[in-house]
């Protein structure tokens, strides 16, 4: 009889010792780990634990029996820390602290040390040489989340959620990260792929009883609504990866409008810094520039695109071009107008930049207010502008209304605040999975209204538990885990 039970591809555990620096460079202080079989003996090898008092070293001497707590680091207790010199020879490197940790309880699953020392680059390397020539390995990068991942300390999403705290850059970034890497997310799948497993092997059942037609060990009407079920959690993971893409990589903004606008001074003003150059010279900006800040622990991507105007420069062209693909990547465009021809120039580009702007947020920025000696009064929007336009008078080279700007982008991202139960989906690869068994599960609903046999709607139940599982890592190839982990820090 078929069981139903997911087949997952097998991995050879690694045999090696790897050591790698886990610290940024520059510190003061410098950390290198080691994980494998023969992490504890390697460490011991180039290390010389410091003795606690002369009294304790004369009675480890005149008593050969007695042992001096800690004086070999296979003698020491897991989560515990030894204090002495990594040392070549007679030659001392540096004084250190080691932690100690064994498996299974380590952060891999395997035996493992840290070596808390300066942060000299000399050292550090140092200290990594002497490990390489006591048979450690330097680590891949992501290596070390790779064992704890082969080791089951980890699924694969919680392996990614590691990368994406690290590299998290706002509060609600770092909740979504904390939330996936304690499994948050990888619970939500396990009972998803439970009911799944649970309704497949009813049905392969009854494949085991073909010869009795009536037999129905599945209740369409109760499958149905599981069916149903699955198909709204799947769905409303999937959905929740706007939020999380934006919470992710930025809510991308686009800044747009004609030459000399005034684009590149806003980036400049809205970054803080002079990231963009700034000249009188027409079409100074022929390609894109990106850059991101946080606003109120929002990421805003900035885009600085080249000025929309009529010219016969290949080049400008070519900028201009992709200035317009800009405004499609983008949630919300920024069209700065020269506040002393604010109406001629939105009549000349409406036609350019409007039907690009649908489903967007659309503000226009009347810049250059302070050369408007008369005093300046925002323009009601032309028609053809739609009714929910934003606007708002600003001088960018000033620094004029900057802070209203930044309050009128966070109101516009209509990012909702992100508790740290919610569960949000941030890695496209997930997205393109949960995709993926959504069409299957709905494939199985459809099926059942159009009265197919339980043999195809057990394929497509399985196909929807395969994209499931390559998400958590249940089923998954050598391929993907060196695509996943190629990305992430060395010494994690």
């Amino acid at each position: 009889m078929k069981t139903g039970s997911d087949t997952t591809l097998p991995h050879t555990l690694p045999a090696d010792t790897i050591c790698a620096v886990a610290t940024a460079p520059g510190g003061a202080l410098g950390m290198i780990r080691v994980s494998g079989p023969q992490a504890l003996a390697a460490t011991e090898a180039i290390f010389r634990p410091a003795r606690h008092n002369t009294a304790a070293s004369h009675n480890a001497a005149a008593d050969s029996s007695a042992k001096q707590p800690g004086h070999k680091l296979a003698d020491q207790k897991a989560y515990t820390l030894a204090f002495g010199q990594i040392v070549q020879g007679d030659d001392i490197i540096d004084e250190v602290l080691v932690s100690v940790f064994r498996a299974p309880h380590s952060y891999t699953g395997e035996d493992a040390t840290e070596i808390s020392c300066h942060g000299s680059d000399y050292i550090l390397q140092k200290v990594l040489q002497l490990l390489v020539g006591r048979g450690c390995r330097l680590a891949r990068p992501g290596e070390f989340t790779e064992r704890a991942f082969l080791h089951g300390k980890m699924d694969l999403s919680q392996a990614e959620a590691v990368a994406d705290l690290i590299a998290s850059s706002s509060a609600a970034m770092h909740r979504v990260a904390m939330q996936q890497m304690r499994g948050g997310f990888s619970n939500d799948l396990k009972r998803l792929r439970e009911k799944l497993l649970n309704m497949v092997s009813l049905l392969e059942l009854e494949l085991d009883f073909a010869d009795h037609e009536d037999l129905e060990f599945a209740d369409r009407s109760q499958l149905k609504a599981l069916a149903e079920e699955i198909a709204q959690a799947i769905a409303r993971l999937a959905d929740s990866f706007r939020l999380g893409n934006a919470l992710k990589s930025g809510v991308p903004v686009a800044i747009i409008g004609q030459t000399n606008a005034g684009k590149s001074t806003l980036l400049n003003a809205l970054l803080h810094e002079d990231r963009a150059i700034v000249s009188d010279i027409p079409g100074t900006t022929r390609d894109s520039i990106e850059d991101t800040v946080n606003v109120q622990g929002i990421t805003f991507r900035f885009i600085d695109t080249a000025g929309l105007r009529h010219t016969d420069d290949r080049i400008e062209l070519l900028g201009i071009g992709r200035s317009l693909d800009k405004i499609d990547q983008a949630s919300i465009v920024l069209w700065l107008l020269d506040a002393t021809d604010g109406q001629g120039q939105l009549q000349a580009l409406a036609p350019q930049i409007l039907p690009r702007c649908q489903g967007k947020t659309l503000v226009l920025l009347y810049n250059k207010t302070d050369l408007c000696s008369a005093g300046f009064t925002l323009p009601e929007p032309p028609a053809g502008v739609p009714a929910d336009t934003l606007s708002l008078a600003i001088s960018a080279k000033e620094g004029w209304h900057i802070d209203e700007l930044q309050q009128l982008l966070v109101q516009a991202a209509h990012l909702p605040q992100v508790s740290q139960s919610e569960v949000i989906v941030t890695n496209l690869r997930h997205y393109e999975a949960l995709c993926q068994g959504l069409t299957a599960i709905r494939r199985v609903l459809q099926g059942m209204d159009d009265g197919l046999s339980g043999d195809f709607l057990a394929q497509d139940l399985r196909e929807c538990l395969y994209y499931l599982g390559l998400i958590t890592g249940d089923i998954t190839t050598d391929e993907v885990l060196g695509n996943i982990f190629k990305n992430f820090c060395v010494g994690k």
